[in-house]
């Protein structure tokens, strides 16, 4: 299941994006984190001292290379040049599983305090004045769009900052999104802007309140917020001592339980592959018609493959950990979207 962690700049984020992949490591569950904030600090949350540096190369430094892989022998994508962030899988596509035997996580993961982590990478000198960050991010919206992720098996993502999320068609790769919200109004209004966009296409939102240090803050998310309220963390030590790098001890009880509220959540999902797929063509046609047609100088409509069916069922038939998705698959049938609802809150 994919996991995405949204919400005003200094919410928490970060913070909770690492804690919720750390729960989820520390489980025994197969993960990968990725960091797609333009602030690259989600290696530092986890544990990586300020002092040193994350390893593996960024996403977005091969990010030709990670398209070569991608499109495997897919006929509809001619060339790296015309193949463009939103280009979704289709019949000979090389599909991913979650840290496969394959050269992406090979080249792009390391493990931070038991984590497998991958980064986008930040701007550097070359990008200022002439690009946004949405174009680092492509290189996470291919992986997610190859990716065939199981049961019990979770991507956690951290992404930008505020309602900027919704440039791009990221927002529709996850099966819940966690919007982190402080018990102030700028936090508040961020939650209605990301809701207002979430619920035209159907993505599921639920709100983890943060920094909690009363009922006066309880009492403010719940009446600007309501059913959506999921669970609340409340200021934590645990926390500003790693922040300030001493030993941290163990994390709070009360925001152990709102961890294993959002695991919980995230495990009530149904993987719906149809309408993430449906997600992939819509927003690439979009794409194709605004600007990476006249980029590419080709009709990148023509790269939808309507006989494609996303999910296992498009996996390679031998069983290897990264497949080309097979001509057979064009006879599969969809499953029925499913309908799940988002536990309501819970009260401590």
């Amino acid at each position: 299941m994919r996991v995405a962690f949204v919400g005003k700049g200094g919410s928490g984020k970060t913070t909770l994006s690492a804690l919720f992949a750390r729960h989820l490591a520390r489980s025994g569950a197969p993960l990968v984190a990725i960091d797609g904030d333009i602030n690259q600090h989600l290696a530092h949350a986890l544990g990586l001292d300020e002092g040193d540096e994350f390893g593996a190369p960024p996403l977005s430094a091969r990010t030709g290379e990670i398209k070569d892989h991608l499109r495997g022998t897919n006929p509809r994508i001619v060339s790296r040049a015309a193949m463009v962030k939103t280009t979704p899988p289709g019949r000979g596509s090389r599909l991913l599983r979650l840290l496969g035997d394959d050269e992406i996580h090979a080249r792009h993961v390391e493990r931070v305090d038991g984590v497998p982590l991958m980064v986008t990478g930040a701007f550097d000198e070359s990008d200022l004045g002439v690009a946004c960050y949405h174009s680092k991010l492509g290189a996470v919206e291919l992986y997610l769009n190859h990716l065939v992720d199981g049961p019990g098996e979770y991507v956690v993502v951290d992404m930008t900052a505020g309602a900027d999320a919704f440039a791009s068609g990221l927002f529709t790769r996850f099966d819940m999104t966690f919007l982190v919200v402080e018990p102030t109004r700028k936090s508040v209004s961020v939650y209605r802007q990301y809701q207002e966009h979430a619920a035209e296409f159907g993505v599921p939102v639920a709100v983890v309140g943060n920094k909690v240090t009363g009922e006066d803050d309880l009492l403010f998310l719940k009446e600007h917020v309501g059913d959506d309220l999921l669970a609340y963390c409340v200021q934590s030590s645990y926390v500003r001592a790693q922040e300030q790098g001493r030993e941290r001890g163990e994390l709070e009880a009360h925001n152990l339980h709102a961890l294993t509220l959002l695991k919980d959540a995230v495990d009530a999902r149904t993987k719906d592959w149809a309408a993430f797929q449906r997600h992939a063509v819509e927003f690439h046609l979009r794409n194709a018609a605004a600007w990476a047609n006249d980029a590419t100088g080709h009709d990148l409509a023509a790269q939808v493959d309507p006989g494609f069916r996303h999910g296992p069922q498009a996996l390679a038939a031998d069983g290897s950990d990264s497949g080309s998705a097979g001509s057979d698959n064009g006879s599969a049938e969809p499953s029925a979207p499913a309908t799940p609802a988002i536990p309501s809150i819970v009260s401590f």
